[in-house]
């Protein structure tokens, strides 16, 4: 048990940081220039420069290159006409076609995204590069430059991101799994019934098994925040004592969880697979990997009694925004509220022989 307590947190936070990333890069792109024009070249670049596109090579023809992403070595074809710089100068007007992979429809609308950036971008700067003229005099347009400005993550890593969440989910996984095979253990070793004859009371059982994996979860939680600290760089611009105050209220509902489910299984492999059952429910339903806002109306009312949807926004606002106790103290006392009912209904269905 002692490597899955704390080498495999280490382990899972350091590979899953990097591995867990909506981001994509090393797009296979590939185009057909039948025009072969400056602006042509000039568009290509764009795509080149990028670092979420890999320029596989280019094409004579659009049925080449479409043999080429049925055969899986290429995502996205761009398709650049024949007069595609003298439309753009005569006409201000012209069509590119584009052909995405859309068998991961996810990642296809992820591409669409860049891609159409990428021409915007081209679009916007192209209209101030072409030719335009007045009474035989070139005029150069005024340029409009936007300066975005990023809060909260201003170099755009996704690290910064997932990491606090990644780390939420080893924090709830690790100490449910051990709290759900708590009890149940003690049923199959025979030693529950030494127990039950014990002038012992249930909340003081009930204490004892739970105090060794609260303390638990808090050394996992220092763990990870010294890995984020040290390996990613993920800022920590709130109270790092308030992440521990929350977390220490926030363990005492996922305890209460598994040491239920302990109560009402029968042997170790029943309880991991409860625990196995509300872990996955909890996880994706918790805003971790996908926003909250996109799922159904009636998903977004179900998550308000996940308590892990709290724990991930609680502790990206504390680390990411610097919030302070006020920011957080609606979903804190929630969490405290699931702490006092959870553990009371783990202590009421305890069965205790008197």
């Amino acid at each position: 048990m002692l490597p899955i307590i704390f080498v495999l947190p280490m382990v899972q936070l350091l590979i899953l940081s990097n591995a867990a990333s909506f981001e994509i890069k090393n797009i296979k792109f590939s185009y057909v220039d039948n025009d072969h024009s400056a602006a042509s070249r000039e568009l290509i670049s764009k795509f080149e420069a990028s670092q979420y596109f890999n320029i596989i090579e280019s094409f004579s023809s659009k049925k080449e290159a479409d043999f080429q992403m049925q055969t899986g070595k290429v995502d996205a074809i761009l398709e650049i006409p024949n007069h595609f710089e003298r439309d753009l100068i005569t006409e201000n007007f012209t069509n590119l076609s584009v052909s995405i992979n859309a068998i991961d429809g996810a990642a296809a609308g992820v591409e669409s995204v860049y891609i159409s950036q990428i021409i915007n971008g081209f679009n916007q700067k192209i209209q101030t590069q072409l030719y335009q003229y007045n009474e035989a005099s070139y005029i150069q347009p005024l340029n409009i430059v936007t300066i975005p400005s990023f809060w909260y993550n201003n170099t755009l890593n996704y690290k910064t991101f997932m990491v606090p969440g990644i780390l939420v989910l080893l924090v709830t996984m690790l100490t449910l799994f051990l709290s759900s095979m708590n009890i149940v253990r003690e049923k199959e070793m025979g030693t529950l019934e030494q127990i039950n004859v014990t002038p012992i009371q249930k909340y003081q059982f009930i204490i004892g098994k739970l105090f060794p994996f609260w303390v638990l979860g808090l050394v996992i939680l220092t763990v990870g925040l010294i890995i984020a600290i040290a390996v990613f760089s993920v800022p920590v611009l709130g109270n790092i004592g308030l992440i521990y105050f929350f977390t220490s209220v926030y363990l005492l509902v996922i305890l209460g969880i598994g040491l239920i489910i302990s109560n009402h299984s029968d042997t170790q492999q029943q309880a991991m697979f409860i625990a196995w059952f509300f872990s996955v429910i909890f996880i994706l339903m918790s805003g971790l990997f996908t926003p909250i806002e996109s799922m159904p109306q009636w998903a977004q009312n179900v998550t308000f009694l996940n308590p892990i949807r709290y724990f991930v926004e609680i502790i990206r606002m504390v680390m990411l925004k610097g919030a302070n106790f006020s920011d957080i103290s609606r979903p804190f006392f929630i969490v405290v509220f699931y702490a006092f009912a959870l553990n009371w209904i783990a202590v009421w269905s305890y069965r205790k022989v008197n």
